[in-house]
């Protein structure tokens, strides 16, 4: 998973450019290191020293990300500034997420409370998705914008409260900037598949 990380990070992040800089410099993906030794202090039941962690990390980053979420593989932190993921968030593979970007919940709900990402989800700055919906995959959150109802895949969504303003142009060409170049190459050909699904529901 930590492979994965830093391949992200100097693959996305266009201050980087090597993976050596990135374990280094990175400050996003020391925080996501920190992040999984917590999550796995966890899952092993030791959870007051998942927590020390957790506070150790948001003291020194401003990162506040639960130990309990998930987060899958090639998750990219661009910095730590502001980003908190609550403790029932589930974030999918290859996940962008910039900063001061919230998986939080409404306040209103108890138990499973948190936002769920699916793949080759973007979250631009600011970006805020509150309450236990599920984001699909190959999203984008554009930056500032509130999610506070499920996202459909592909959807690029935009505004307070956000609504979708369009879906992603499924054609390699489009997948050109450092945050979408390595979705076409594992995902294009499956997004595809999901044409039908999202043309239903922008006829909703």
């Amino acid at each position: 998973l930590i492979a994965s990380d830093i391949v992200a990070a100097s693959s996305r992040s266009p201050s980087i450019g090597i993976a050596l800089m990135a374990v280094l410099f990175q400050t996003g993906l020391h925080a996501l290191v920190c992040y999984r030794v917590g999550h796995r202090l966890w899952q092993a039941d030791r959870k007051g020293l998942a927590y020390y962690l957790q506070s150790s990390v948001s003291r020194r980053y401003s990162a506040d990300i639960h130990p309990a979420c998930v987060m899958g593989r090639g998750i990219y932190l661009s910095t730590t500034a502001g980003v908190v993921i609550g403790e029932t968030a589930v974030v999918g593979n290859d996940v962008s997420i910039l900063q001061g970007v919230t998986l939080g919940g409404t306040g209103k709900e108890r138990g499973d409370r948190h936002p769920k990402v699916a793949n080759g989800v973007i979250l631009r700055d600011g970006a805020t998705v509150l309450g236990n919906i599920p984001v699909g995959d190959g999203a984008v959150i554009t930056a500032k914008s509130i999610v506070t109802k499920p996202v459909p895949p592909l959807a690029i969504m935009a505004g307070v409260p956000a609504k979708i303003r369009e879906y992603r142009t499924l054609d390699e060409s489009a997948f050109t900037g450092d945050l979408s170049r390595h979705l076409a190459f594992k995902y294009l050909e499956e997004w595809k598949k999901l044409l039908p699904k999202v043309e239903d529901t922008a006829a909703y």
